[in-house]
């Protein structure tokens, strides 16, 4: 009997794949939409695939519209041709991903991929992170002549991946700030009944939560927040600030929440609407508390409080020169006999001098007597 090995399930040509929308890119068309990088049997280590697309005048028009001349001779676009990777799933938006050994030609010209690949482990070539890539510099900008993408890659053991292209307008972090602004503020209630939840007592816990301390300044750039903002995936009520938020994003796309290190994407983004209340009525002020009822104090540096009783010592000091004139001549005797104890034993000789030639003593008898006066003065 000649058993056949059944053949591997075909994937279809354009599977059903959705790819996860990018924050900072603006879909306008599609140009090719995902298809899949079929797995053959003919080729074992790398397979190569061929597609096609071709611009119509009025994409044409918008690429060459959006064009900026950067310093060096180099060209920018605003509108771009972006060519995306991700595996043939369907259960939910894929993110970029990119298939092993993968090598791009665009036009015959070969597409360098961006970043720096990670080194091998263990003898083995380690994946690449997927990212989006930005193909327009090597596109035929123009209606009458088609562009031709070939794909080369390693295919892997039960896994698929498919490929796309988008005609898509490259946004800014200002602009994300706006759109941002323009969802609306979150209701200040919503943060109160949060902190409630939070300082609510727990029966089961013999530790008792009264207040909870929150810092107004912003973790990523440690200055006071300006558009206080979290993410409603978060269950922290910390906020970051937004513009920094999304200017860091824009350079590199994380999506990472700066307080709980969590996903924390575009989309679930908030403007907390108490934290803007607090800004706005206390300006000197970098951290507060809540109590247990959502109402908050301010929390003053320690230095402020040492403040008021360094007031009352320049009063004790206005009444201390009044008693200073008696105190001096105290403090300067001893320095003062120190130095006076020479001067006085020739004070006291002269005045000595002066008894002997009144009345003269005993040669003897004088030296004792100087002798106890030098003791009783210096007593």
């Amino acid at each position: 009997m000649n058993l056949q090995q059944p053949a591997p399930p075909i994937p279809p040509v354009h599977p059903d794949v959705q790819m996860k929308p990018l924050p900072f890119y603006d879909v306008l068309d599609v140009l090719i939409k995902p298809s899949s990088l079929g797995a053959s049997t003919a080729q074992r280590y790398h397979q190569e695939k061929y597609f096609i697309f071709a611009l119509t005048p009025q994409q044409v028009r918008e690429v060459c519209i959006s064009r900026d001349f950067l310093p060096g001779g180099r060209r920018d676009y605003m509108v771009q041709i972006q060519l995306r990777f991700c595996l043939s799933e369907t259960s939910c938006p894929q993110e970029d991903n990119y298939p092993n050994s993968l090598c791009i030609k665009v036009n015959g010209k070969l597409f360098p991929l961006p970043g720096y690949a990670p080194p091998p482990k263990n003898g083995v070539e380690q994946k690449r992170p997927g990212r989006p890539l930005n193909i327009t510099s090597l596109v035929r900008l123009s209606s009458a002549v088609p562009n031709q993408i070939s794909v080369t890659w390693a295919p892997e053991i039960g896994k698929t991946y498919s490929m796309s292209v988008y005609l898509v307008r490259q946004l800014t972090s200002p602009l994300l700030l706006q759109r941002l602004r323009m969802k609306g503020i979150r209701n200040p209630d919503h943060s109160r009944a949060l902190i409630k939840e939070k300082l609510t007592a727990d029966p089961d816990s013999e530790i008792a939560t009264t207040s909870l301390r929150v810092s107004l300044m912003c973790p990523l750039g440690k200055m006071r927040l300006m558009v206080p903002c979290r993410a409603v995936t978060c269950s922290h009520l910390q906020c970051f600030d937004a513009a920094l938020y999304l200017q860091m994003n824009e350079k590199k796309p994380t999506w990472i929440c700066p307080v709980c290190d969590k996903k924390a994407a575009y989309e679930s983004l908030i403007i907390d609407g108490l934290f803007l209340e607090i800004l706005n009525d206390c300006s000197d002020v970098d951290e507060i508390k809540f109590q247990e009822d959502g109402t908050w104090c301010p929390m003053r540096p320690k230095k402020d409080a040492v403040k008021i009783p360094t007031q009352s010592v320049p009063k004790v000091d206005t009444s201390a020169p009044l008693r200073q004139p008696s105190v001096a001549p105290h403090s300067t005797e001893p320095s003062c006999t120190k130095r006076a104890d020479v001067i006085d034993l020739t004070i006291e000789s002269s005045s000595s001098d002066d008894e002997e030639d009144k009345d003269p003593p005993p040669k003897k008898r004088c030296v004792y007597i100087s002798k106890n006066e030098e003791m009783h003065a210096k007593g």
